[in-house]
């Protein structure tokens, strides 16, 4: 009796087992999962640029008339740091751009927000202002200094979707 009593331990183990493999696969068939969709979600960021506009010592840039296609992923405003505005976006080839300002110092400011990208001897003409290029092995960027600040576009993106992004950048303050 004391062999069979083995056995069953086993055997009960083994259908506890098949029991919580059948339920957990019954779950997962009725769970709705779509692998089709976009992971990266939308976000709205006028509350958090007005309040950067009331609060920021230099007019806050931020892009209007951009086409349906450009999606913003991610915004923030953070005054202790230097009175950085960042505004994060996904162009329509789903490549990252973004638009950092700060009343930080140029020199350490741009290769942090860059991922160390380099100052090169290239400028761009984009809206009637001058941005000079700089190049990175992960970000390139065009940077622009005036009124006190630090103009940075920067991402993955090609340097003309980076410069289609500092063509409709609007700079106001509240």
């Amino acid at each position: 009796m004391a062999g069979m009593r083995g056995k069953q331990t086993v055997r009960g183990m083994v259908q506890s087992m098949a029991v919580v493999l059948a339920a957990a696969f019954v779950v997962y068939l009725f769970v709705p999962h779509d692998d089709s969709g976009d992971p990266v979600r939308a976000v709205d960021y006028r509350v958090e640029l007005v309040t950067a506009r009331r609060a920021a010592p230099y007019p806050v840039a931020a892009p209007t008339g951009l086409p349906a296609d450009w999606k913003p992923t991610s915004v923030s405003y953070k005054r202790q740091s230097g009175n950085a505005w960042h505004l994060g976006f996904l162009d329509p080839d789903s490549q990252y751009v973004a638009i950092e300002q700060s009343t930080a110092p140029a020199g350490k400011y741009v290769p942090k927000v860059t991922q160390q990208a380099a100052r090169t001897d290239a400028t761009e003409q984009v809206g009637g202002a001058t941005w000079q290029r700089w190049e990175g092995p992960k970000y390139d960027a065009l940077v622009r200094t005036d009124k006190g600040s630090t103009t940075v576009v920067t991402g993955t993106a090609s340097f003309a979707r980076l410069a289609e992004m500092a063509a409709a950048l609007e700079s106001t303050t509240s």
